[in-house]
């Protein structure tokens, strides 16, 4: 049973959007100033101010605002375009563009990493906070590089693979409902005394919507990193030992793909939480490590393009 001319013209539009967005984050990565998701984190803030309380219904209701107003905005602009395939590819092109950030990853990330290599570990660590919220007073180079591939490694599941599943399953909505949810999870979804009640639906919704995505990019990099035999097996012995149901499906596995071990004592904020090791047969994690992870997110990445645009399409023949 194969789908009506529409419907298989809307498939088409995702595979062209989509593949278009993903090759502009390639070659321009994200705006210094002006980016549409610091524009949304304004906005989020500002709701914030009206409705924080130290309260889950409140933190529950700010979500749904602000990533119900994402994905409403987004299905609006669809729909205002839908007779034009040329607008509708822009939009997707320019929305799927918006969201990710997988260049800006690897920016950020080989900047640390030139830091190190230069022997500048001061340097190092005024950088990594840009890329996770550790502490990074305490690490030497080799506890810096170990931070920054852990970081890519969740970050390709957040920050590009996660937006491509939600883009195939729903269109511009899901794009921006997902980027809208992993945004409000950065800025509540912690265990701070402000956000430990508030911040709980957004990091709770931000689980659910990074499922799909995390065990997509798990699959991917056993799939992509040269070492599978390894990257399954940390994958399935030590991914549930994480606190995060999708941070440890992707830490583990990156670590058995690049031979490496993760995890251990970290410093956040001042709180020091001991984590599991993951892929604990691997070795350390050195410099050099840092641009093999980046190239495994951009062999990821783009693999993850592939697979939602051809289930996208296969979809809509059924």
């Amino acid at each position: 049973m194969f789908a009506p001319r529409g419907a298989r013209r809307a498939e088409r539009v995702f595979a062209y959007g989509a593949a278009l967005g993903i090759f502009s984050d390639l070659l321009v990565g994200d705006p210094r100033r002006g980016h549409p998701v610091a524009g949304f984190g304004r906005a989020a803030g500002a709701v914030e101010r009206v409705l924080w309380r130290d309260d889950r219904g409140r933190g529950a209701l700010h979500t749904a605002v602000c990533a119900g107003g994402a994905a409403a905005l987004g299905a609006l602009a669809a729909r205002a375009v839908r007779h034009s395939p040329t607008a509708s590819v822009a939009l997707t092109a320019a929305a799927t563009w918006a969201v990710v950030g997988g260049t800006s990853l690897g920016r950020e990330a080989r900047a640390v990493g030139s830091a190190l290599e230069a022997g500048d570990v001061e340097l190092a660590r005024e950088l990594l906070p840009r890329l996770c919220g550790r502490d990074p007073e305490g690490l030497d180079a080799d506890g810096i590089a170990r931070g920054v591939v852990e970081s890519v490694a969740e970050n390709t599941s957040d920050a590009v693979v996660g937006a491509l599943v939600w883009g195939a399953a729903a269109g511009v909505p899901g794009l921006l409902a997902f980027r809208a949810v992993n945004t409000l999870d950065a800025m509540v979804g912690h265990k701070s005394p402000r956000y430990r009640r508030f911040g709980w639906a957004s990091a709770r919704l931000d689980d659910v919507a990074g499922w799909p995505g995390a065990r997509l990019t798990g699959a991917l990099a056993v799939l992509t990193g040269g070492r599978p035999r390894d990257a399954v097996r940390a994958w399935r012995s030590d991914a549930e030992r994480h606190p995060s149901p999708n941070a440890g499906v992707v830490e583990a596995s990156f670590a058995g793909a690049l031979g490496v071990r993760l995890g251990g004592t970290l410093s956040y904020a001042g709180r020091v939480e001991h984590r599991p090791v993951l892929n604990e047969r691997g070795r350390p994690v050195h410099v050099r490590d840092v641009e093999r992870a980046v190239r495994l997110s951009r062999r990821v990445s783009l693999s993850a393009l592939g697979v939602c645009v051809g289930a996208r399409l296969l979809w809509g023949r059924r």
